[in-house]
């Protein structure tokens, strides 16, 4: 799988750009603040509709402007694939795949598949639960449709609980109540369903991650990641009929999948909570590396890999573990300077000067 091309119009801090890639390793530097990074926002952003960032479309429209428009050209299994976005600054975006407008953002998935790394997944493991769920997320939406589907279903459905506890308030009418019934027989449906499916995913990755980490610490740690429901050892049924005078009075659903965590454990040690922040840094290196593999396994093929700067945020061992285990699959990787590779046995097929929104190919 590779991004043959990529073409920006009015996206962040560019008017127009129009970059080939090469098939291995593409190094972006330059200085701080110049862009680098809003090239590999958009990669991921046309093959997931999503900013890395968490940004929403207005955001990424250049100032100034009205729209946005990003073209990626991709290949997978020998074929190509136009992928068009246009962000609008006031209406939802619209996506077309060679050419033929898509009615559903989910027909997108699949097509190319994404790992991005930046210095922030370095600290997944000691920051808030909601950006681990957000990585399972993410990931599982690229692999796999039906849990696109189900995840989006359930945060409508919890959306839609949500507001109706805000409305009874203090009154609990009887019709109100037949209709949170309702919602939650659909929450149960769903979330049963996304809980099991992160379970496995959980179970896929604790098969790859305990090698990588082993050879990450010279053999001196073992990592196991637990799944760690709101629910705890109720069925999410159980748990929202035991929740629901709660719920009722803080007008919120505090259980469910949305409030679910994963949890890092090196020995019998919680490294979230207990761990040195080398230990966690280290762990979610294995993560990452875990995921290239994960998806290699799961497609038949390598994923696109996009390297925020993240080489000056590890050590040597960690740095050279890294470009060793990237050499067969294409790479975006940003960083202030090519000397950052000068003492590493790593292959650089392409090489690009970002600055002031002007990118230079150096080859």
């Amino acid at each position: 799988m590779k991004i043959k091309s990529l073409k920006l119009k009015n996206f962040r801090n560019y008017d127009l750009l129009k970059l080939d890639f090469d098939d291995n390793t593409n190094i972006f530097y330059g200085d701080n603040a110049q862009g680098k990074t809003n090239i590999l926002e958009a990669v991921y952003l046309s093959g997931t509709t999503k900013s890395h960032r968490g940004a929403k479309d207005k955001d990424m429209i250049q100032f100034g402007k009205d729209e946005s428009h990003i073209e990626a050209v991709v290949e997978k299994n020998g074929i190509e694939y136009q992928l068009d976005m246009h962000l609008k600054k006031n209406n939802p975006k619209g996506i077309a795949i060679n050419k033929i407008p898509i009615r559903k953002a989910s027909e997108l998935f699949g097509i190319v598949n994404l790992v991005f790394f930046s210095p922030e997944d370095l600290n997944i493991i000691k920051n808030g639960p909601s950006e681990r769920r957000r990585f399972i997320d993410l990931e599982l939406s690229q692999l796999d449709k039906v849990y696109l589907n189900n995840l989006s279903n359930y945060n409508r459905i919890v959306n839609q609980r949500n507001h109706l506890l805000k409305e009874m308030g203090t009154f609990r009418q009887e019709q109100l109540m037949d209709t949170l019934d309702i919602w939650e027989l659909q929450l149960i449906q769903y979330g049963t369903k996304i809980i099991d499916r992160r379970k496995e995913f959980i179970k896929e990755i604790n098969k790859i991650i305990s090698s990588v980490h082993k050879k990450l610490t010279g053999k001196r740690e073992e990592i196991q990641i637990i799944y760690e429901p709101s629910n705890g050892n109720l069925t999410l049924e159980q748990a929202l009929r035991k929740n629901r005078e709660r719920d009722l009075r803080i007008k919120s659903t505090s259980i469910g999948p949305h409030r679910d965590d994963i949890c890092f454990m090196i020995q019998d040690l919680d490294i979230r909570r207990f761990g040195s922040q080398g230990q966690q840094r280290t762990a979610a290196l294995s993560l990452k590396l875990s995921e290239i593999e994960l998806v290699k396994q799961a497609i038949h093929d390598t994923p696109v890999l996009l390297l925020d700067d993240v080489l000056s945020e590890l050590d040597k061992h960690r740095q050279n573990y890294l470009l060793d285990s990237i050499h067969d699959i294409q790479t975006l990787i940003t960083c202030t300077g090519v000397e950052d590779f000068v003492n590493h046995c790593f292959s650089i097929n392409k090489v690009f000067h970002v600055q002031n929104g002007q990118v230079t190919n150096e080859n």
